[in-house]
């Protein structure tokens, strides 16, 4: 019998030992919470003289397990009792409590582990050495707060080690729920009021350890505005009895705006709602952020990734409006008795009354008529070509906005319904003298005028400038103003600059924003993804006043249209400009059908699957008529087939890739918001969010990969708990993928991969839940391993090669900037389990990684998101795929550690290419496809041209389909543009679809083409007679040439502008003399 031994480790190895510096004590007490050690600090005081010494400390510097073995062997070793209280159970202090608990049973220390949410752990009971109703009682004071309860506690530890504490008289319990004034404390009712009232829900624990300061400065400045604000604490919003007393004082006092600054989700196990849904107001979620606030001015991510998760991405699950960080710790003068110093939460004054000005926006959503309220839509201009206005993902925004006017017009506001809005929006524009916008640029802090003084010059230089005044392309439809979001810099550089959090804006579009403000907008509503407003500099998330974001939109409300497929992006908008993001459905599905040019090559695959074995010859003759039909219609160029190619393999192949065109589908046109199965529901999201009310939230992912959950649309959209990815679901759905990969791997090559290259995107992550990383994850022979109660990820295990069945593969992860900033932890951990494989005693033939820890995560420059591709995809120069290969190298070369620090590290990445064989992009959306965007030929065909940029062998690319779960398959990337061009690109039906979409359905009909390009660009790999075949679709239709000549002429042009320079570069050969002619026409 063979035993094989399996490995784990926590992601507390991530952290960075610490050493405490405090000397022994009797007892010690050690919580996550500031405030539990807060009231233990005081409850101590108020008994010195009766109580044995006491230390305390926070969980938090003792995540490391070198810094828990330093401090058992400094302190704990000669304590008499020592009291844990954990908030989210034993898994968030795993080894921690494993090696106290050893302590404590090898030296009988007196030892309460409890719970901090008022719920028995019978986890934690275990881990004790004190009986039950010892803990009980321990829990209840705990529980009760304060600095008497928690006196009280320290006497009742002190007895059960065998130290004396004389009684404690006077235990006065806070109640569990209720109402709170800053002058009058705890009150039992609301005084009356003619004033708005304004509801400040924060934790119990704040009460009872007098650690109110957010709570009262937030109080305060409402007061000061006007409002009649108090406070409402709960001991959670999640307890039955708080939530019904909460939900019912809601319900009856109809205030008009509830802050939250309570953490997580407060919606019910079984998931219904949270009690602050009640009143139907909006509830804006306000960050207790536990850094301080030096650290948060220095950080360009803003918030922790556990405040993060807690403050930010759990609340949108209730649909919460994020309004930032109002508070940071601050330490108070360490007591030397103590041997600790007491962190407490700070106002921020300026933070405060930002949050507040976003608030009121809302608020005045819901205090005016709607004939009274002025609306701006602003278009999205991505990717900054006239042709291409109004870009959105699977929307058609123009049609889009033509319904959302006339919505608004039926139900009561003075806007003007109309069409042509894209013909219009091309002609017409609305100018602002530039003498206005000097007076309003001094309402911006001085910095960000600096900033853009020293990037843009003087304002009068900037060219939207014409006889003094900004030209904006915007027109109005009565109290409506649809506007195109004007270029964020110059267009020459428009890729870069789109998604760099460095670049400052230039005059004419902070100008822009300016200027909506200037003219009265009460609401801004953006439509098509995604715009830059989001993507300017400042913090990831948590913005001060002096972020472009937040100093440019300030305290108008954003609602947001978006993709429900696409969690992302979304939530970018949602975190750094506090919008509301309202889901609408993809377009409908339609099935692909066999095309005319490969009917007859499937009726001879159909001949030989039902060719028996009696007539070898007919046979032999059948493979041969396949084999040349497949040659002579380009199927076998598609997949790469030649003359060394088996017979068996090449039939197998063809046939497959028939049937695969035949059960592809596609999106049939474009979706208009507002209408179809769930248009009420889409529209309705919008009024109630312009009428200022609460927007009920919604998951995110794709209705036709099983989420019919995300149905009806229309919801304000959130995503998942980045500390729970990838899911059990999700990982089981990797090793899938994984052996998928391999498979396909060792059938085109007859060897593992050498070196694999793992393209990782963040908002597929959030949509998945983290299937690609686990793919990434089994590959290397590692396995995430779960917390049983929460199901967090708490670390991996290593498999052993004899359970995987191969070697492991030599896994580097190329993470784009949104995965980088919303899932560190998961950066951190592969970089981790490299450490742990490269220690692992195997043979070299089983693990590439032994002895050598070299960095494998890589990705763009923290503030960077994508590749600036832009100009080298469209450069048609014979070094057209030396720029390309230069961007994706450039736009990789950063490396990350296990202790989330970000290095530029170009020889490393350098490296890491040459000794990578193969690339794999993962699709789990069957609505999209490779050549509906540009970012699948600047990843994937990036790849390929650093590696030929490098000198190296052209590698193998892998586009792995897993748009259905049950059965994945990875193709080539050469086999994929193939399907793709055949199955959707040169169908009729799908120009058909487009034809129904005017201005935006020509400009789509255009973009494939643009993509189509960019892959022969950066791979060099795409057959001509793909070319062809998308010619032949489009120009080679009257109808389609008559069609966009009439919609959207500017793209009619564009794309014969492409074909010809495709043709002049040589990455397009054809032999059609009318294909050749036919570009030479003009209309």
């Amino acid at each position: 019998m063979h035993v094989i031994f399996r490995e784990s480790h926590g992601l507390d190895d991530q952290d960075t030992p610490r050493d405490l510096g405090q000397d022994p004590a009797d007892l010690v007490v050690l919580s996550f919470s500031d405030s539990d050690l807060g009231a233990f600090a005081e409850g101590w005081k108020r008994g010195r003289d009766g109580l044995p010494s006491l230390r305390l400390a926070n969980l938090s510097g003792l995540k490391h397990p070198l810094s828990v073995d330093t401090y058992i062997e400094r302190t704990l070793d000669q304590a008499k009792g020592i009291l844990i209280r954990l908030i989210g159970g034993a898994q968030y202090w795993t080894y921690g409590l494993q090696e106290v608990e050893a302590l404590a049973r090898r030296k009988a220390i007196a030892l309460a582990v409890l719970p901090a949410d008022g719920r028995p752990d019978e986890r934690l009971d275990a881990a004790s050495t004190l009986p039950v109703s010892v803990l009980r009682r321990l829990s209840a004071l705990c529980d009760a707060g304060g600095a008497v309860a928690s006196q009280a506690a320290l006497q009742q530890l002190s007895l059960a080690a065998g130290l004396y504490a004389p009684p404690v008289p006077g235990i006065k319990s806070v109640p569990d729920h209720g109402w709170y004034d800053p002058s009058d404390g705890v009150i039992a009712a609301l005084p009356e009021t003619d004033k708005a009232r304004i509801v400040i829900s924060f934790y119990r624990s704040y009460l009872t350890a007098a650690d109110l300061s957010p709570v009262d400065a937030l109080i305060g400045a409402f007061r000061t505005r006007g409002y009649a604000a108090h406070g409402l604490f709960a001991t959670s919003l999640k307890a039955p009895d708080s939530a019904a007393w909460i939900a019912d004082q809601l319900a009856h006092l109809k205030p008009a705006a509830i802050v939250n600054a309570t953490a997580f989700s407060a919606r019910g196990s079984d998931g219904g709602p949270s009690p602050l849904d009640a009143p139907g107001c909006p509830v804006f979620q306000v960050a207790l952020s536990t850094a301080q606030r030096r650290d948060w001015a220095a950080s360009e991510r803003g918030l922790s990734p556990s405040d993060l998760a807690m403050h930010v991405v759990l609340p949108e699950v209730d649909g919460r409006i994020l309004s930032g960080a109002v508070s940071f710790k601050a330490p108070g003068k360490r007591d030397p008795d103590l041997q600790y110093s007491r962190f407490a939460h700070r106002a921020d004054g300026a933070l405060v009354s930002s949050a507040i000005d976003r608030m009121e926006g809302w608020m005045r959503l819901d205090n005016k008529a709607a004939a009274d309220k002025s609306v701006a839509f602003v278009l999205s201009t991505y990717p900054g070509r006239d042709h291409q206005l109004a870009h959105a993902v699977g929307l058609d925004a123009l049609a889009s906005v033509e319904e959302m006017l006339g919505a608004l017009a039926a139900s009561g506001h003075s806007v003007t319904p109309g069409n042509e809005l894209g013909a219009a929006l091309l002609e017409e524009v609305l100018t602002w003298p530039v003498a206005d916008y000097l007076d309003a640029l001094e309402a911006l802090p001085q910095t960000l005028r600096d900033d853009l003084s020293a990037a843009g010059g003087a304002p009068e230089a900037d060219p939207a400038i014409h006889d003094g005044a900004f030209r904006f392309k915007a027109i109005r439809r009565g109290k409506a103003l649809i506007a195109l979001q004007p270029e964020r810099g110059e267009v020459s550089s428009r890729d870069a600059d789109y998604h760099d959090l460095s670049r400052t804006p230039r005059h004419a579009y902070v100008a822009f924003y300016l200027w909506l403000k200037a003219q009265g907008m009460d609401a801004l509503v953006h439509v098509g993804a995604h715009g830059t407003l989001e993507w300017l500099p400042g913090k990831a998330v948590a913005l001060s006043p002096e972020c472009w974001p937040q100093a440019l939109i300030a305290g108008m409300p954003v609602i947001y249209p978006f993709i429900v497929n696409d969690p992302g992006e979304a939530a970018q908008a949602k975190r750094r400009i506090g919008a509301v993001t309202l889901g609408h459905v993809p377009p409908p599905l339609t099935g692909s059908a066999v095309p005319d040019g490969l009917l007859r090559l499937e009726q001879l695959l159909d001949e030989y699957s039902t060719a028996d074995g009696l007539d070898p010859k007919r046979r032999d003759r059948l493979v041969a008529s396949i084999r040349e039909e497949a040659r002579a219609c380009g199927v076998e160029a598609d997949l790469g087939l030649d003359e060394a190619s088996s017979e068996a393999e090449a039939v197998t192949r063809i046939d497959r890739f028939v049937c695969d065109i035949k059960e592809s589908q596609f999106g049939d046109g474009l979706h208009v918001f507002g209408t179809g199965d769930h248009g009420a529901a889409e529209m309705a999201g919008l009024l109630a969010a312009l009428a200022g009310k609460r927007v009920a939230s919604g998951p995110s992912g794709s209705p036709f990969r099983g989420r019919a959950d995300v149905l009806p649309t229309g919801r304000n959209l959130f995503t998942t708990d980045p500390r729970s990815v990838p899911s059990r679901a999700a990982h089981a759905q990797g090793v899938k993928l994984a052996e998928e990969l391999v498979r396909r791997h060792l059938q085109d090559h007859g060897d593992w991969p050498r070196g694999l290259v793992v393209d990782l995107w963040g908002s597929a992550t959030m949509r998945t839940a983290g299937e690609e990383f686990a793919m990434a994850l089994h590959l290397a022979g590692l396995k995430p391993v779960w917390d049983h109660g929460s199901e967090r990820v708490s670390g991996f295990e290593v498999l052993p090669p004899a359970l995987l069945g191969r070697p492991r593969i030599d896994v580097t992860l190329r993470v784009s900037g949104l995965f980088r900033d919303v899932f560190p932890g998961l950066v951190q951990m592969f970089g981790q389990a490299v450490a742990a494989l490269a220690a692992r005693d195997e043979a070299d033939d089983e693990n590439p990684y032994r002895g050598s820890a070299a960095p494998r995560v890589f990705g763009p420059k923290p503030g960077l998101f994508g590749l600036a591709m832009g100009e080298a995809l469209e450069d048609y120069s014979p070094g057209a795929q030396a720029m390309a290969g230069e961007a994706w190298l450039s736009g990789s070369e950063w490396r990350f550690t296990t202790n989330g620090e970000a290095e530029q590290d170009r020889p490393a990445l350098e490296e890491r290419v040459r000794a990578a064989d193969a690339f794999v992009h993962v699709q789990d959306l069957a609505e999209t496809d490779l050549l509906l965007a540009s970012d699948y030929a600047a990843h994937e065909g990036g790849f390929a041209a650093a590696r030929a940029a490098l000198g190296e062998t052209a590698p193998a690319l892998y586009h792995l389909d897993a748009t259905r779960p049950d059965s994945p398959q990875a193709r080539t990337l050469s086999e994929e543009i193939g399907r793709v061009v055949r199955a959707r690109a040169a169908n009729p039906r799908w120009a058909d679809g487009m034809m129904r979409h005017g201005f935006r359905g020509a400009a789509e009909i255009g973009a494939t083409l643009d993509h189509l390009a960019a892959f022969a660009n950066t791979t060099r790999d795409v057959p001509g007679h793909l070319f062809d075949l998308y010619h032949e679709a489009t120009l080679g239709r009257s109808d389609v040439v008559a069609f966009m000549s009439r919609e959207n002429p500017a793209a009619l042009d564009a794309m014969r502008d492409r074909f010809r320079s495709l043709l002049d570069s040589g990455l397009w050969s054809t032999r059609r003399n009318s294909v050749i002619a036919s570009l030479e026409v003009r209309p």
